[in-house]
């Protein structure tokens, strides 16, 4: 099977950054690509003008391209940050006055998958409490992913990268996933699958997919070492997304990767030009 037999969006918020926003969706498509995925574009903003939102949805429409994957608010990200649901005071409230916004935005765009950032640890706050406060987020976000017909998506992200985040492993951030939907009882939550988070913590990938694919709702990918494309580095990324083909999984794989010291339109080059257009 191959690559050629995938799904594959561009992650906007990592690829092609040496554009404007509102010019990357356009240079997606030109570079063959017709869906695109992104973080909460307004690191400074959960709740940004209007304006702002029509103008990004205007590029999108324009461009031709599938939003399929929109991040909640996160904070700093890129930066400190690793999502605010589970920070008590200012960055939780940012985060709730964000889920509406985000769920409405994705909805006009026909996105249908919205991922939430657990937060990192907060030194001098009981982990309990963080714990108790990421749940009744994660259960306002689900009820609004279920308003417009989408899944919520959590994320193991990895240690090394990120060590004050508690979910660095499949198995913690499943089980996150597995009390949203208890509380709910929507079954939307969905674990997003970054192999090379995944990797980098040392996990056993096939495993990892024959485990929990099933419970899976988004795969993201990146080569290790190096977060770059696939190829240079070690990951065996085809064998790994021919195994979760076969275990059952149909939907997307984000590029959430670094173009590395070029531009991101010749960072494709793994993947022949007819094999980018989402079938």
């Amino acid at each position: 099977m191959g690559f050629a037999e995938q799904r594959f969006n561009v992650n906007l918020s990592i690829l092609f950054t040496e554009l404007p926003l509102l010019e990357r969706p356009a240079a997606a498509a030109a570079a063959g690509f017709t869906a695109v995925e992104l973080w909460w574009p307004w690191i400074d903003s959960p709740t940004p003008e209007q304006s702002e939102l029509d103008a990004l949805k205007q590029a999108i429409e324009d461009a031709g391209v599938q939003l399929t994957g929109l991040n909640f608010y996160a904070g700093q990200l890129p930066g400190p940050d690793r999502g605010a649901l589970s920070v008590p005071g200012e960055e939780s409230e940012r985060f709730r006055a964000n889920i509406d916004v985000a769920a409405d935005f994705a909805a006009s765009l026909g996105c249908t998958a919205l991922n939430a950032l657990y937060g990192n640890r907060v030194e001098g706050v009981d982990p309990a409490e963080q714990d108790a406060l990421a749940l009744e987020n994660l259960v306002l976000a689900a009820r609004a992913a279920d308003r417009i017909g989408a899944i919520l998506l959590i994320e193991a992200l990895n240690e090394p990268e990120s060590p004050r985040y508690p979910l660095v492993s499949a198995p913690a951030a499943v089980g996150i996933v597995d009390k949203v939907n208890e509380a709910t009882g929507l079954g939307n939550a969905r674990f997003l699958m970054d192999l090379y988070h995944l990797s980098m913590n040392g996990e056993d990938l096939p495993a990892v997919i024959e485990q929990y694919t099933a419970k899976t709702g988004h795969v993201q990918i990146a080569d290790n070492p190096g977060r770059g494309a696939p190829g240079t580095g070690t990951l065996p990324l085809e064998e790994l997304l021919d195994q979760l083909t076969k275990a059952g999984y149909e939907g997307w794989v984000g590029l959430e990767y670094k173009p590395g010291d070029r531009p991101s339109t010749e960072a494709f080059g793994w993947l022949p030009a007819e094999h980018r257009a989402a079938r």
